[in-house]
């Protein structure tokens, strides 16, 4: 997820803690001359065009999320919040049914600078999915919240101590892994719009522009030089 222009849905707690690493594909670069051997566009290198970005992207995250075997779901939907009010933001959340859902909005798209910017994104938060790192946090919460609850009933607290420890413990066991999981994503995010024919090393350089979340205690986001050389390095 994308804070400013990297950061998680305000309304949706789970998805805000997201973040990527390598997987196990078999050959991301067949994705890329399989897929882009059948296409006649060409990637626009200063302009935007969400549809066409939207179009190159989706089929290769979707292979690549088949490919890895650890989704159950990799039919993604990708959407636009064209809510004038909503900040710069990027997310990925998942339906009822369990299918991957990535929504930009408006704002967001209007920020980017380039094609390159909005691929990487994209494939960003689908590495969140690919990854499985909403699960992953939900039960990070849920472990860490049962063991501070218990932990404050075997001090004996009350129940507005109890109920304090279990919410502090969630929110720390949620964001155990929230950096780790953003450099995962950008790793394979990057990986995912490179095989789509983007250039991650002009994406990426929206982490010159938005403010730097540096290292905070329980901090959700990694330090922006951390994430450009974790895609540089993504490519090598």
């Amino acid at each position: 997820m994308i804070r400013g222009i990297f950061s998680t849905g305000q309304a949706l707690l789970t998805a805000m803690m997201l973040s990527a690493c390598t997987t196990a594909v078999s050959d991301i670069q067949t994705v890329q001359t399989t897929r882009l051997a059948t296409q006649a566009e060409s990637v626009n290198g200063s302009g935007k065009d969400f549809a066409l970005v939207t179009r190159r992207i989706e089929p290769v995250a979707e292979q690549v999320c088949r490919e890895s075997g650890r989704a159950a779901n990799c039919d993604f939907k990708i959407v636009i919040d064209r809510n004038p009010d909503a900040p710069s933001n990027a997310y990925q959340s998942l339906e009822n049914s369990g299918r991957p859902v990535i929504t930009f909005t408006q704002r967001f798209i209007t920020e980017a600078r380039n094609d390159h910017e909005l691929a990487l994104v994209m494939g960003h938060e689908a590495a969140h999915h690919i990854m499985n790192h909403i699960p992953r946090q939900q039960a990070s919460a849920t472990g860490a919240s049962v063991l501070a609850g218990m932990g404050a009933i075997l001090l004996g607290g009350d129940q507005a101590l109890v109920d304090l420890a279990t919410d502090i413990g969630g929110t720390v066991g949620a964001r155990g892994f929230s950096k780790q999981h953003e450099l995962e994503a950008d790793n394979l995010g990057a990986r995912i719009a490179k095989a789509a024919g983007y250039d991650p090393l002009i994406g990426v350089e929206l982490f010159t522009r938005i403010p730097d979340p540096g290292d905070a205690f329980l901090g959700t986001h990694p330090a922006n030089g951390d994430r450009r050389a974790v895609v540089a390095n993504a490519l090598r």
